[in-house]
């Protein structure tokens, strides 16, 4: 693989620089602040014990998201979808994705029957903000089950939990496979992809698009290939932040 130096310094097959803040909000029963580079989100994880009334008496729990975007998030102000009086489909996909990525690394049957809600709110975009959101949830997930065990609401021996989980970019610009897009590579990319991917290795979730020109075979290999080697570091990072003590 050719590798070049991009606008920010970094190879072409390089995370840029990554934090994870855990605990950062006081109130929430999981909480991580995940940076990025540039791009941060907030994700926080609300525990109730209970199921909506659609799941109630089948002895599973349930898992959902929501995503949003601060209005100055972005290089202008944009309008809160709570005043325009609708959410856009951008939003409800990106929730949706997030959702199903969590959900597939929870045991809903050992969660019993509670339910965790991930927000997570973008407090600065520069690319890559679902794929950063669902690498911070996860991290918010963990700590809000183990909050759950702690109050008895899931059994000490249970374990929800199956894997880990993280997301990363992946694109195409003038022909060379660079991984985590920031903004003015987004925007350039002859492809671009979202891969979703457990702490074995396993996908969850590829979004690709031939923005340009359409991919071969060996293009997409070349991009799982540079996504996956992506997650091995985010998943360090996540069993990182979660193996030290709370930040708050």
């Amino acid at each position: 693989m050719t590798e070049i130096l991009r606008a920010d310094g970094r190879t072409n097959d390089a995370l840029r620089p990554i934090t994870i803040e855990r605990g950062w909000s006081d109130q929430a029963e999981g909480s991580a602040l995940i940076s990025y580079g540039r791009t941060k989100v907030l994700c926080t994880a609300s525990f109730t014990n209970g199921v909506p009334r659609w799941m109630s008496g089948k002895g599973k729990g349930w898992v959902t998201a929501e995503y949003s975007m601060l209005p100055r998030s972005t290089n202008s102000r944009m309008d809160r979808e709570s005043v325009k009086g609708k959410i856009g489909g951008r939003t409800h996909e990106i929730s949706r994705l997030i959702g199903r990525s969590l959900r597939a690394v929870v045991d809903m049957k050992a969660l019993g029957e509670n339910t965790l809600v991930l927000d997570c709110d973008v407090l600065q975009a520069d690319g890559g903000t679902r794929t950063a959101a669902i690498t911070g949830a996860y991290v918010a997930l963990a700590d809000a089950l183990e909050w759950g065990r702690t109050k008895k609401f899931i059994a000490q021996k249970a374990q929800p939990l199956l894997d880990s989980v993280s997301a990363v970019s992946v694109g195409i610009i003038a022909g060379v496979p660079m991984l985590d897009l920031a903004y003015t590579e987004d925007v350039r990319a002859d492809t671009d992809m979202n891969v979703v991917v457990t702490g074995r290795g396993k996908f969850v979730e590829v979004q690709g698009t031939a923005e340009a020109a359409p991919f071969d075979r060996s293009e997409l290999d070349t991009l799982l290939d540079l996504a996956l080697k992506g997650a091995v570091t985010l998943t360090e990072f996540q069993t990182g932040a979660l193996t030290m003590a709370r930040e708050r």
